[in-house]
């Protein structure tokens, strides 16, 4: 019983120990995103044309899509950070409204302190759907398509209350593959953050834990004392 007791003694301060002091970070962040977006549409004349065939015509737009992402970032090593992010934008052309859709993750270097600029390369994927529209004597449409898709950027975080912080600026260049082409466009991201320590909980749960075994393993040993 004493040699159980001791081991789990030792496990658990070997837990609490082998974490590192300032635990591991997690950070939630949550906003308006702009992009720049070069969107493909065919338009089709409205009508029979029974003889010759209605022709369509493929055109290409730079359309502002304004919209909303959220995300987070885990702490791993120093100012090393895995990181989430998904948008949502829309915008339309000629009546025809497009959503552009990115799940993206990769790397997040961060520089902490009241001022903290931070640089991330994500990878992922990226969803294009647009519904049709009939204005005038065109059909505009877009089918649905995915793609690959990546962003470099970077930004930086104002730290306004000890868990608070805002982000008036991150810019990236976004990369997607859509109809075997290459969009390079331009993304603006304005967030408010929001970051705390994920171990603080943890390593109290295992002290609380700690404590609790050593008081039973007492209250056992004054009862074994005053029995005998």
């Amino acid at each position: 019983m004493r040699f159980r007791t001791l081991l789990c003694t030792f496990v658990f301060i070997a837990l609490l120990f082998a974490m590192p002091s300032n635990g591991q970070g997690i950070e939630l962040f949550g906003g308006y995103t702009f992009v720049r977006a070069p969107v493909t549409f065919s338009q089709t004349p409205q009508g029979a044309c029974v003889i010759t065939g209605c022709p369509t015509t493929i055109t290409t737009r730079n359309l502002n899509l304004n919209g909303w992402n959220v995300g987070g970032a885990f702490k791993v090593l120093g100012p090393l950070a895995i990181k989430a992010d998904f948008a949502d934008t829309s915008g339309s052309f000629q009546g025809a409204n497009t959503h552009l859709k990115t799940y993206l993750i990769g790397p997040q270097l961060r520089f902490p302190g009241p001022i903290s600029p931070f640089a991330h390369f994500l990878i992922g994927g990226a969803h294009e759907s647009t519904t049709s529209s009939s204005t005038g004597p065109l059909i505009t449409a877009s089918p649905t398509r995915n793609a690959f898709a990546t962003t470099l950027g970077g930004g930086l975080d104002l730290k306004v209350l000890p868990f608070i912080s805002l982000r008036p600026i991150q810019i990236d260049y976004l990369l997607t593959h859509f109809n075997s082409n290459t969009q390079n466009q331009f993304r603006y991201s304005a967030e408010s953050c929001c970051a705390f320590n994920a171990l603080n909980g943890t390593r109290q749960w295992f002290m609380e834990v700690f404590t609790f075994c050593r008081f039973l393993d007492e209250t056992r040993a004054t009862c074994v004392e005053s029995c005998a």
